[in-house]
Order: C-alpha cells, then structure tokens, then sequence
C-alpha cells in the first residue's frame, strides 16, 4: 500500500456494524488495514450525535453521527461511512441510511477523510463493486489481494452465521468470529414461554439503544428469538406465505423474522422493537398486526427514543410476558379439561357396552 494512504479505518458501532461487522473486520485485516471501533453506545454519544442534527432526526441516526465524533475524539482521521442504497433490485434502505455519508458530510464540519463506497444492486453496482471502491480509497488495485479479502470477509461472516442459526447468542457469536473462532452449540434451552422480537440489528443488538431488552425477557424465563435465528430463505418464504412482497432491505429482520414464528407458531407472542418516527418501521409492524390478529398471536409494539425510560420500558414488558403467561396457562387448562372429557366420555361408552352384553 502506498505510504500516502492511510492504514487504519475507524467503524462507527452503529447502522451496518451490527449486521456487517465480521464481513468489515475480515476484509479491512486482509489488506493490512488496521479497523478502529467507536466505543459501546451510551447516553453521552447519543447526545453528542443529537446536538448535530434536527430534533425530528430519528434516533439511529443520532446514534450513528455521535459514533462518527466519538472516532473523531479518539484521533482517528478515516472513518467507514457505507452508502447501502438496495440490497436487491428496488428492494430499499430507507432515505438517511442511503444518504448516510452526505449527512456526516454536512452536519460535522471537521477535517477527516471519508471512506464511502455505494452498494446499490438496483443500478448493477453490486458487492464486489463495493469492495473495489473500498480499497481503491486506500490505494489498493491489486483485484487478486481484493478478492482474497471479500473471502476472508465472508469466512469471518459465515462463521458468525452459522454460531447465531446454532443457538449462540449475538455477542456471542460475534466475539467468536472476530477471534478467529467457532463453537458449534446445538442445545435448545426450553423455557415456559418464548418470543420473536423482530427489531433492526442497530436497534436490537445495541444493548443502550434496546435498553437491553433481551437479557431482561431471559431474567423473566422467556426464551428470545431475533432475525439471527432465520435465514434468509426462510423469511422470504415466509413473506410470501403470508401474500406480502419484501420492499424494505431490513425487512427480513423484521416483517420476514415475524411471519416465519407466526406461520409455524413457535413462539407465545411476538415484540416490534422500532425507533419512534420511523416511516418503514410504522408500516411493517402494521402489516404484522394485521396478520397477528388474524392468527391471534399477542403482540406489543415497544418504541424507543433517547428520551425512553428504563422503568416504564419494563413495566410494558412485565405486563405482556404476564398476559402471555396467564393464556398459556389457560390453553394448558382447557387442553386437561378436554382430555379429561373425552376419558369420561370413553368411560361412559366401556360401561354402556359392559352393562349391555351383562344383560
């Protein structure tokens, strides 16, 4: 690499990272390129990121901008700012997440040099186009050195994967992957009840943003299941079984997670995890509710700003694991109640047939 280019990338925890890390990591060290990561969120980086941007701006974004200042802080000078346009042919990120680099670009007037390569597979400009224009911003046009660093990429992904669909928790896997490890966990903990949260990876994996809600329904014995657990072969088929098309590029995470528990009925309610204001969000957890009635599955729509409170988030939360509780433990009862029927009804009939070949 010509010494004129820099040799260490920041990567802001927030947007793309939550889904993409592994594949970032496994490219950037491929290329001898060395990958800062922006601290864990916390209150201070959201309202260092809110202090640039609108009031209305919805909260990932918010999030995103105080991770790019946090890099900034820590005195790095190159930062990994994605435009992911589509992820298939008109299949869309929503507005800010496609114009994320021209929003950094005017709301943070300071001096550092952007990386921001376009995945837009709706104008042919595909994964491999997305990976060259990375590495030509650090001077790399070896394609060979490229190549070899999209499969180390996707190494570190796959693994990351296949440790979540097994059963391994997100951080988990993640911190398996990014270490060059893989543990293979097939054992299914069975707990009372069980859920489906269907959440963008930003929202739900960030353990500020989602006020750790996950780690709060496993304290309560509730088994949690996320878009990790679903390929996406699944989801899509999902969707489709329920006649709906897929528009958004989250919306495997979310409509597609939610269909494929509510069409096989796994799980004893579904959780929407959504930032308040959010346009798509809105319409996905509508078209859910739509069909979560008609299959009368329980389902709670929790929204989160900057502004959300830990004790009214899980005052909300308590009360819908407890109405999941009290009908399970109502459908268990009229199941005994049915069974203990048709005992005495074949009880009945054995005696009927007994007193008649007597007589």
């Amino acid at each position: 690499m010509n010494k004129s280019f820099p040799r260490r990338v920041g990567i802001p925890r927030a947007i793309s990272y939550y889904n993409n890390y592994p594949f970032y990591l496994g490219f950037f060290n491929s290329l001898g390129i060395e990958v800062i990561l922006s601290d864990k969120t916390t209150t201070k980086i959201i309202n260092e990121g809110a202090k640039y941007v609108v009031s209305d701006t919805c909260l990932p974004i918010k999030v995103y901008v105080g991770h790019v200042v946090n890099l900034l802080d820590k005195g790095c000078e190159c930062i990994f700012v994605p435009s992911i346009q589509s992820t298939g042919y008109k299949i869309n990120n929503c507005s800010k997440i496609r114009g994320l680099p021209e929003i950094i670009r005017n709301v943070i007037d300071r001096e550092f040099t952007m990386i921001e390569p376009t995945l837009d597979k709706t104008e042919n400009i595909g994964l491999n186009d997305f990976c060259i224009e990375t590495a030509l911003a650090f001077g790399i046009t070896n394609k060979k050195e490229i190549k070899k660093a999209v499969q180390k990429g996707f190494e570190l992904y796959d693994n990351f994967f296949k440790m979540t669909q097994a059963g391994l928790p997100y951080h988990e896997a993640l911190d398996n992957a990014v270490n060059g490890r893989y543990v293979n966990k097939t054992a299914d903990i069975v707990k009372p009840l069980s859920v489906v949260i269907m959440g963008h990876g930003y929202n739900l994996f960030d353990e500020r943003i989602s006020l750790d809600i996950i780690k709060k329904l496993e304290k309560m014995d509730v088994k949690v299941y996320t878009s990790l657990n679903v390929s996406r072969e699944d989801a899509l088929n999902a969707i489709e079984n329920l006649d709906e098309i897929q528009y958004w590029a989250n919306e495997l995470e979310l409509t597609g997670t939610a269909a494929h528990f509510l069409n096989n009925r796994k799980v004893d309610g579904i959780i929407a995890l959504s930032a308040f204001g959010c346009g798509p969000d809105s319409l996905m957890v509508d078209e859910i509710a739509y069909h979560c009635k008609e299959k009368n599955m329980p389902l709670i729509h929790l929204t989160i700003d900057e502004h959300t409170g830990e004790a009214g988030f899980i005052t909300r939360l308590e009360a819908f694991v407890d109405m999941l509780m009290r009908k399970k433990r109502a459908m268990i009862s009229k199941k005994s109640q049915a069974v203990v029927r048709t005992d005495e009804i074949i009880t009945l009939k054995k005696e009927k047939m007994f007193t008649s070949a007597v007589k």
